[in-house]
C-alpha cells in the first residue's frame, strides 16, 4: 500500500519487485556462515489484503491479520509499502509479548503529530505505537535520521521519551558494528522489532523511494546493522518504502531483498535445527 505517502507514490509496488530481485539470493551467508533455509522453515504467506480507498480501515485489517500470524509460532518480516504498516503490526505485537523493543532504522523519525491534519499516515506510525504502549522506551532506537524539518526540535521528541536517536551525520565515516555491539547490550533478551526504510540509505544507493534525503546510510553500513541484531530476541520486522517507478535499475528492491535475507539471517541464530 502507498495510501499513507505523502510524496511520491509507488510504494505498493515494492513488495512484488522485492520478491523479484530476490531471485538470486543463494541459501548460505558467505559473510556470517548463516545458512537459514536449515534452521528454519520459511515461506512466502502472500499479501495481507488491505482497503486500498481507505487507510484506516487498513490499519484495522493489517492489526487483526497479524493477529493470526503471530498466534502461531513464528517470526514475520513484512515487504512494504509505505511506513504506516509498522503501526498496527507493533500493535499485534504487544498483544503478543507486551511493549517491544524497537530498532529504527530511517531518515525520518516518523513521530509527527499529523500530517496535513491526518493522525495516521507514514510520518507519525511511531507516535500512535508510542501511544498505544507498544514500546519499552528505553529501548527504542532510531538511527540514521537526517534531513530538513519543519522545527529545531523535531527529532527530540522520542529522545523526551527516552529513545536513543543516533542522526546520520554521527554515522558518517565510521563502521556501525561498535553501536550494534551496544545495543545488543542494552536491549538485552528483550522481545525485539526491526524496522527498516529503505529511505536510511542515501540516495546513491537507493534512489528508489518516495521521500529521498541526501547524506544517508551506506550498504555496508546497513549490513552492520541488521547483521547487529543477531542473538537478539527478534519477533518480527520490517523494509518498507521501495519504489519501483523511482527504481528504473532496480537495485534498491534488490538492496531490499538482500536485507531481508540479512534479517532471516539474524532470526536463525536464536532457532534450532529443524529435523
Amino acid at each position: 500500500m502507498d495510501i499513507g505517502t505523502s510524496n511520491r507514490s509507488g510504494t505498493r509496488l515494492g513488495p512484488r519487485q522485492i520478491r523479484d530481485e530476490s531471485r538470486m539470493i543463494r541459501p548460505y551467508n558467505m559473510a556470517t556462515r548463516a545458512a537459514p533455509f536449515e534452521t528454519l522453515q520459511v515461506a512466502d504467506i502472500g499479501d495481507i489484503p488491505i482497503n486500498t480507498f481507505d487507510l484506516k480501515k487498513s490499519v484495522e485489517i493489517i492489526a487483526a491479520f497479524y493477529r493470526e500470524i503471530v498466534a502461531h509460532d513464528v517470526v514475520p518480516l513484512a515487504l512494504g509499502g509505505d511506513h504506516t504498516l509498522t503501526w498496527p503490526i507493533l500493535r499485534a505485537m504487544r498483544e503478543k509479548y507486551g511493549p517491544v523493543a524497537l530498532i529504527h532504522v530511517d531518515a525520518h523519525s516518523d513521530t509527527n503529530e499529523t500530517m496535513f491534519g491526518e493522525t495516521v499516515a507514514h510520518g507519525c506510525p511511531f507516535r500512535r505505537a508510542w501511544e498505544e504502549g507498544c514500546l519499552v522506551n528505553d529501548k527504542v532506537f532510531q538511527i540514521g535520521l537526517r534531513g530538513s524539518g519543519y522545527a529545531a526540535d523535531d527529532f527530540d521528541w522520542g529522545r523526551k521519551k527516552g529513545w536513543t536517536v543516533i542522526q546520520a551525520e554521527e554515522c558518517w565515516y565510521k563502521s556501525l558494528a561498535p553501536l550494534m555491539v551496544d545495543i545488543r547490550a542494552k536491549i538485552g533478551d528483550t522481545p525485539v522489532y526491526l524496522s527498516f526504510d529503505i529511505d536510511s540509505l542515501d540516495p546513491a544507493f537507493a534512489p528508489g523511494t518516495g521521500t529521498v534525503e541526501v547524506g544517508g546510510l551506506t550498504t555496508w553500513q546497513a549490513l552492520e546493522i541488521v547483521r547487529g541484531t543477531s542473538g537478539l530476541n527478534l519477533v518480527g520486522g520490517d523494509l518498507v518504502e521501495v519504489s519501483p517507478p523511482y527504481d528504473p535499475s532496480g537495485n534498491t528492491a534488490l538492496i531490499a531483498a538482500n536485507l531481508l535475507f540479512e534479517m532471516l539471517c539474524a532470526v536463525s541464530a536464536r532457532r534450532p535445527r529443524i529435523a
